[in-house]
């Protein structure tokens, strides 16, 4: 089976066939580094650290360059470092621009290494490719694409014919239905800035046009172009991105010439208790105030992965203990086994447009069959750690007390009848051919968490990590 990956572009899914399988080339929009990273930035980062993941599995670790940017050029990183200013800090606003960035920086990668992300090949920071995007810039204004107006450069929106392909909208809809910036220095109020002004103070580069700074989508087409040329295989972002900033990217890259991205794939956003996450509501948290409030990032990794990329993702509080409960019930099972081959059972829908919640449910499946080495691989395929000293410790100290809870149900009279009626049953299906009352008891105990273990030697019945005490008892 090739990978289906569904297409923004074309509005539907499609086979995936990469333009060089021995150079799979990926982008994704990266934040914007003037604070923590909030629980929504996470999701893009989850759903295509499995895409990647996924990549790497059928072409090779070496045959997949991933990149993913970090804005550390914008208004909202230049406020924050005036307040600090403000606030009697020490340096310049640049300094300070500069000293703000490399922190965020620094407590994202902590944030997205404890949720389980690889890192990117490439994490390009803006202000490294500054020169690029002033010859980008400079080579849009010579075709015909862009032009200078005090200090200014803009795109000529209506010179891409195309404009509103991606969002499906026309550009004379979005006019009406958009608040635009109207400027005395703009051709058309749908022209964005390239390029504009910095005063003396603001973090700035010399340019044709003056000193200045890169207006925000310039900076993804030309860090994509240096990095993975003129033509790649995929772009990737949240939903909210798709218009304007990847409508805008697309603009300017195919403006140039550049072939761009072949496949745009889009997350949904993400909810709170089934509300949009917002300051105002009280529902607003980092990734960060959830590891220190004690909520393991492999739990966090386990809830956002459990709803497909393309749904709305509601983070509620019983998700977060049901994602534990499962969680540690794997690691139990899985204690003594070893990594092999991820099953096709996992792979075929992750293949199938990053179906992970399929990929999860067969993981259920082989924690109540035992099938506990196709398990450890399929986790440590999606990136939870298999490795006891790197899960976190109250995840085990659950998996190590079911080991408590199975002992005693294990030994109880109740299990002892139901076993012996179970040997019971078997012997008489070995003389007689009908395995159906065995199936029917095996099926039964099996749905409530009892492994069943038939040998040779007889039937030995042992409660799982999921097992439903109530229904065990209940079960005549």
């Amino acid at each position: 089976m090739t990978i289906q990956l569904y297409n923004t572009a074309t509005r539907s899914k499609e086979a995936f066939m990469p333009l060089d399988p021995s150079n799979v080339r990926m982008y994704v929009c990266g934040p914007t580094v003037y604070d923590r990273a909030h629980l929504g930035n996470a999701r893009p980062v989850l759903v295509f650290d499995t895409l990647f993941r996924l990549l790497r599995h059928e072409y090779g670790s070496d045959a997949v360059t991933y990149v993913r940017n970090f804005t550390d050029v914008d208004d909202k990183i230049n406020a924050t470092a005036l307040a600090r200013k403000e606030a009697g800090a020490e340096g310049s606003l640049e300094d300070l621009v500069r000293e703000r960035s490399n922190e965020t920086i620094g407590w994202y990668h902590e944030d997205m290494a404890a949720l389980g992300a690889l890192p990117p090949t490439h994490e390009p920071r803006a202000t490294e490719f500054i020169s690029q995007m002033i010859a980008m810039i400079e080579g849009l204004i010579e075709k015909g694409h862009a032009y200078a107006k005090e200090g200014h450069v803009l795109f000529r929106v209506r010179s891409y014919t195309e404009y509103g392909k991606l969002s499906g909208r026309s550009v004379d809809d979005m006019i009406a239905g958009a608040r635009v910036e109207v400027a005395p220095f703009k051709e058309d109020p749908m022209d964005f800035v390239l390029w504009k002004p910095s005063d003396d103070e603001l973090p700035g580069w010399e340019s044709p046009w003056g000193r200045g700074r890169p207006g925000w989508h310039i900076e993804c087409s030309a860090m994509a172009f240096e990095l993975l040329g003129e033509s790649f295989d995929i772009h990737g972002g949240g939903n909210d991105l798709t218009f304007p900033h990847h409508e805008n990217e697309i603009a300017q890259s195919k403006c140039m010439g550049h072939g761009f991205a072949q496949v745009w794939m889009h997350n949904e956003m993400l909810q709170v208790e089934g509300k949009k996450m917002s300051k105002s509501l009280g529902n607003f948290f980092t990734v960060r105030d959830l590891l220190d409030q004690g909520v393991p990032g492999e739990v966090i990794r386990f809830v956002m992965l459990s709803t497909h990329y393309r749904k709305p993702m509601d983070w509620t509080e019983k998700k977060r203990r049901e994602a534990e409960k499962i969680l540690a019930g794997w690691y139990w099972t899985i204690r003594g086994s070893s990594l092999k081959e991820v099953s096709d059972a996992i792979i075929s829908p992750i293949k199938s447009d990053l179906n992970v919640s399929a990929a999860i449910s067969a993981m259920h499946k082989m924690a109540r069959e035992g099938q506990t080495d196709d398990l450890r691989s399929a986790m440590a395929f999606l990136g939870f750690p298999v490795d006891e000293a790197l899960v976190s410790a109250s995840i085990m100290d659950t998996a190590r007390a079911l080991d408590d809870i199975a002992d005693a149900m294990h030994d109880s009279e109740h299990l002892a009848s139901i076993s012996k009626r179970f040997e019971e049953l078997r012997k008489a299906a070995l003389v007689t051919r009908d395995f159906a009352e065995v199936d029917k008891l095996k099926n039964q105990l099996t749905d409530i968490g009892v492994e069943v273990r038939m040998s040779k030697d007889g039937v030995e019945l042992r409660p799982g990590p999921f097992f439903d005490r109530d229904q065990l008892e209940a079960l005549k």
